[in-house]
């Protein structure tokens, strides 16, 4: 049996009791190391799971995964994902891989991103579109998201911003060589996504672009370390966003849309400065 196990988004101890179990009773256990991470690293999850872990790269899950699933018709194999296992379409990917091989899984979900940025205040519901926010090069600027952001907006909807996580790159010349050196791991923070999205409305505006989804004034919320003891929650004009440093990953960024008196009354809680609570205090409801 395949046991794809979420982690949830803090340390060792927010895995679950049903988790753990599976965990401490299956032959290998692999963790997915590519997509998020959690506040301790792998020695922390062995000695509280008592187990020993096996790293699972993108590579090896992408295209090797016929080592995870190796076996898996005989002894249980656990598949560990921080956050929640389907927070990723890869591994959906991974089960339809071991439904073609005839093998049975189960899923234990646990807490994500995707329904933990509620502790801003913002409510779920009223979400649209996620998008992510990829790093840009000196060659390589996308700016597609942009219209998936400003689709949420007309219609009154948050927009969710994953920023995005590099673990294991390697560089073009290493690449081309088949050298396996590989770069430093690199995290997106809130102030790099908030550069990047004020860059994307100053083109847009040369372009003559009148119907901006947001503005340097616009309203939103920073994330941090979110499910952790040091979890920071703000509340700031993009543009005071670019001035912000939230410390140590992962870092999330919200776009809010239209919002209820409610949800202004929260992020007026974790406003940096006057100018927010202004521009929140002013909203009409």
């Amino acid at each position: 049996m395949l046991f794809f196990v979420g982690l949830g988004l803090g340390d060792a101890k927010d895995i679950t009791v049903k988790g753990l179990e599976v965990v401490k009773k299956c032959k290998r256990v692999y963790l997915e190391a590519y997509t998020s991470i959690l506040t301790v690293g792998k020695d922390a999850l062995e000695e509280f799971y008592g187990r020993e872990i096996i790293l699972a790269d993108r590579d090896m899950v992408e295209t090797n995964s016929d080592e995870i699933l190796s076996g898996a018709e005989e002894e249980d194999v656990a598949f560990l994902v921080v956050g929640d296992p389907f927070g990723a379409t890869t591994h959906t990917d991974l089960v339809l891989r071991a439904k073609e091989k005839g093998l049975d899984y189960r899923v234990v979900h646990n807490a994500s991103i995707m329904n933990a940025c509620g502790c801003c205040g913002l409510q779920l519901y009223n979400f649209g579109e996620t998008v992510s926010i990829v790093f840009w090069t000196d060659t390589w600027k996308p700016d597609s998201y942009y219209d998936k952001i400003k689709c949420n907006r007309d219609r009154n909807m948050h927009t969710l911003c994953l920023l995005d996580i590099k673990m294991k790159e390697q560089t073009i010349e290493n690449l081309m060589k088949g050298r396996k050196i590989f770069e430093p791991p690199r995290f997106m923070t809130v102030k790099q996504a908030s550069e990047q999205l004020l860059e994307i409305v100053e083109n847009k505006r040369q372009e003559g672009d009148n119907s901006l989804a947001f503005t340097e004034d616009t309203v939103c919320v920073g994330l941090s370390r979110v499910g952790s003891d040091a979890q920071r929650i703000v509340s700031a004009t993009l543009q005071e966003m670019t001035q912000i440093d939230l410390g140590e990953p992962l870092h999330s960024l919200i776009i809010p849309g239209e919002m209820h008196s409610l949800e202004r009354d929260m992020l007026l809680q974790f406003a940096i400065s006057d100018k927010t609570k202004n521009i929140l205090s002013s909203i009409c409801i």
